[in-house]
């Protein structure tokens, strides 16, 4: 992890997400939520998205973890005053959770920072908890 100002490197996340009735099933337990998430370099320098960690959430307080190099297959670069926007899913055993991270990214000239991801809940429409 670099020195570098944190003025240079400033990227914001933005959630969207929404409930897929049509591939959750509740009497097996399986509850589908899409998300999309913009990422958006609000900073003077560039960054590449290198990975990404996730902590999911569901209603009963199990967590998983999963990592993995880029999202959805990519590895963007991000230069300031743009964004990427993708949409991926998350299948949970509760119609209620939540998920939190954070992106590894690289600078232009190599330093590696970490940008959190603000925890969001991931709810069907409706539930209770």
């Amino acid at each position: 992890m670099s020195a570098l100002d944190a003025a240079e490197q400033a990227f914001e996340i933005s959630v969207e997400t929404r409930y897929i009735d049509a591939e959750s099933d509740a009497d097996a337990n399986r509850y589908v939520f899409a998300y999309t998430i913009t990422i958006a370099n609000v900073g003077a320098s560039a960054g590449q998205l290198l990975a990404r960690r996730w902590v999911i959430t569901d209603g009963e307080g199990h967590t998983q973890e999963v990592e993995g190099a880029g999202v959805v297959g990519r590895q963007p670069r991000i230069p300031p005053g743009k964004a990427f926007r993708y949409t991926s899913a998350a299948a949970l055993p509760t119609a209620v959770g939540s998920m939190e991270g954070h992106y590894l990214f690289q600078s232009d000239d190599g330093d590696e920072f970490i940008v959190p991801i603000p925890p969001f809940s991931l709810a069907m429409p409706n539930a209770v908890h």
